[in-house]
């Protein structure tokens, strides 16, 4: 038995075309296409597999085509609210025909410039299949092996996962893979997950004037871990939303075909279910086993942050397969990094971590986590609805909070404001230059702006004034 299977494992290696380069990059989304131009720039002969058209998740089905429905809701919030500022606007209502227009011509847009830059690699650098390794240096694609001679970069990305407990109202379900493509704006959405991107779509749908309901296990919204910010954005996200928290949620039919979502306090039915559940790593179909890589709990490699290498292989990964920092530029940075580094080059430094959940307002996680805070951390915050400016444009609502160890060098912050993507960009750059509140605090902070929570919430540290 064992000789037979010998024979025909050799008899399907004579079958495979051979060939070999320096790097082979797998999936040609934003860390697959920075991984190459990085490699080629230091010389490499350099091969992409892509299994699908290319292009990433970003502009195709994620922070670019959801930033054009959140745009097209802050229009009609605004709209509505016209007249507490004494602006009379007229009865508001939204063409969805028109805005789902835009919005996917828009995406088009985005995509084709990516697609521009997939397009312009050579041809006979590009190969089409799904990839899957032949142990820890080559990858078949169909019949063809490419055998890496410094190194293998994973750029698969991540996936949407509908869980099971929506399997009887499947026809119902939505992920942001395919959210974008409804026909029209159904009468009432339940998204299930309180992450950033349920949200996001939540608020935005929310405010084109669907009921929305928002369902989770878990008590905390939109990935933040102080306790006194997610509370200040669970008060905030309620004016749009009904939020349902730490509820365990059972599916079923109704008997006119809508989706009924219950849970032990009550119950909604609804035309559209977004699930909303996280995009674990794609990376079933690799043949993982056959590398010798440690893999961690969730079958994703260990691999180092500073390189971007999988232990002392000559694999790396990158982008959201690697599920340390989903964001597009983390997966920019982190495909640059890998390729280089396949290539030659060095380590890259670590920079500080940051997330924005582009709800109105702003949930922003930036350096260090309440959660991974020293004992002796020192916390300062500031009240939205204390600063001049959001006063005078009526968005009050949320609450900054800065940290810094015992000797005053800024940690991180948690941000629950209007404008806060702004905060945390100044915040992580505070971090990265090794800057101290007291110092940070002392800036030219323009009045009245909303930069100047952050120098509120620095002199609350301090124990300072002024």
């Amino acid at each position: 038995m064992l000789l037979g299977r010998l024979d025909a494992y050799q008899d399907r290696r004579r079958t495979l075309s051979e060939r070999s380069c320096d790097v082979v990059i797998i999936g040609a989304g934003t860390a697959g296409l920075k991984a190459y131009k990085a490699a080629v720039a230091r010389g490499g002969e350099v091969v992409i597999v892509e299994r699908g058209p290319g292009g990433s998740t970003c502009t195709r089905v994620g922070c670019m085509p959801s930033k054009l429905l959140i745009a097209a809701a802050r229009m009609a919030h605004q709209a509505r609210r016209a007249s507490d500022f004494g602006i009379v606007t007229g009865n508001v209502s939204v063409d969805a025909t028109k805005m789902w227009e835009r919005i996917r011509r828009e995406r088009d847009r985005f995509v084709a410039s990516v697609l521009d830059e997939y397009h312009a690699i050579p041809s006979d650098r590009v190969v089409h299949g799904s990839a899957r390794f032949d142990g820890p240096d080559a990858i078949l694609v169909g019949d063809d092996r490419i055998a890496a001679r410094r190194g293998i970069v994973i750029a698969t990305g991540a996936r949407p996962i509908i869980p099971d407990l929506l399997d009887p109202v499947r026809e119902r379900v939505h992920t942001h893979e395919t959210i974008f493509d409804l026909p029209d704006l159904p009468a009432a959405i339940a998204v299930l997950g309180a992450g950033p991107l349920g949200l996001e779509l939540a608020q935005a749908f929310a405010r084109l004037g669907v009921d929305v309901t928002v369902l989770d296990e878990g008590e905390r919204i939109g990935g933040l871990k102080d306790p006194a910010a997610n509370a200040a954005a669970i008060d905030a996200l309620r004016d749009d939303v009904t939020l349902r928290l730490g509820v365990a949620v059972e599916a079923s039919v109704t008997a006119d075909g809508r989706a009924r979502l219950s849970w032990a306090e009550g119950e909604v039915v609804v035309d559209v279910v977004l699930a909303a559940t996280g995009r674990p790593p794609a990376l079933d179909d690799l043949a993982l086993d056959t590398t010798g890589l440690t893999l961690d709990a969730h079958g994703t490699p260990v691999f180092d942050r500073g390189t971007h290498r999988c232990g002392d292989s000559n694999i790396f990964i990158a982008g959201d397969a690697d599920a340390w920092r989903p964001v597009l530029h983390e997966a920019a940075r982190g495909g640059s990094i890998a390729g280089d580094v396949a290539m030659g080059g060095p380590s890259a430094k670590i920079l500080p971590a940051l997330a924005i959940a582009f709800t109105e307002p702003n949930l922003v996680e930036v350096g260090r986590s309440f959660d991974q805070l020293p004992d002796d951390a020192r916390i300062g915050q500031a009240a939205v609805k204390d600063n001049g400016r959001a006063t005078a444009d009526g968005e009050m609502q949320g609450l900054v909070r800065l940290y810094a160890d015992r000797d005053g060098k800024l940690l991180g912050a948690s941000i629950v404001a209007p404008e806060g993507e702004h905060l945390g960009h100044l915040v992580a750059l505070g971090i990265e230059r090794g800057i101290d509140v007291a110092e940070f605090v002392d800036q030219p902070w323009y009045h009245p702006t909303i930069e100047e929570l952050l120098q509120a919430a620095g002199r609350d540290l301090l124990g300072t004034d002024n």
